[in-house]
């Protein structure tokens, strides 16, 4: 097969683990993803097949839109909940100073990207090096956030956000961020993709309906 598929990646799986996936169901090898999502994240992974694997690096460099929950006064090694807390702080801000804080990442600024990424640093995967203890110096890249909005507060300190933004922005280190900006810390405490270039989320499928 020769095309692309708008996959909908539930919860659990890796990104690897759907293109692993979907060799078995399609009984084909050459199949490629457009962009890596966290194992704990959902939504919209377009998945290139055959002769479309030439576009994965295209189709990786849209803009891509989320709806996250972003988890005030706790920070964590992963900059998510599914990692160890570091420190927690109480929360002092009022919801109009978290929104100030939200809406001044707007636009371009220099983000520094998690340990916990699959971005090359010598050769080995950052997550391999923390995994194993370790840490190392990375430099902060350009992102642009195009559109930034706080959403509702939940209970425990959770607020939702919807943004769009540019390829290569984590999501997590947003959060941490903000976090920082407040003077409590923050982190990510779910994700969904509903929009990688023109793919929408009401059209994506999960393997089970592949």
């Amino acid at each position: 097969m020769n095309g692309i598929i708008n996959v909908y990646k539930e919860r659990g799986y890796t990104s690897h683990d759907v293109v692993a996936k979907l060799r078995g169901i399609l009984k084909q090898k050459k199949i490629g993803h457009t962009g890596t999502l966290d194992p704990e994240a959902e939504g919209v992974l377009p998945v290139c097949l055959g002769k479309a694997t030439k576009l994965c690096d295209l189709l990786a460099g849209h803009d891509k839109v989320y709806e996250a929950v972003m988890l005030l006064g706790q920070s964590t090694d992963t900059q998510d909940t599914t990692g160890t807390v570091l420190e927690s702080a109480p929360v002092t801000a009022s919801e109009e100073e978290v929104r100030e804080a939200v809406l001044s990442f707007e636009g371009s600024y220099e983000q520094i990207p998690p340990m916990y990424s699959a971005i090359k640093i010598g050769g080995r995967k950052l997550y391999d090096i923390a995994r194993a203890g370790g840490e190392v110096e990375r430099k902060a890249r350009q992102v642009n956030i195009t559109f930034l909005e706080l959403g509702d507060s939940l209970p425990g300190g959770d607020y939702e956000l919807a943004v769009e933004c540019s390829k290569g922005t984590y999501i997590r280190s947003l959060c941490a961020d903000i976090g920082e900006a407040l003077g409590c810390g923050a982190c990510m405490s779910a994700l969904r993709r509903t929009y990688s270039g023109d793919f929408r989320v009401e059209d994506a499928l999960t393997l089970e309906e592949i």
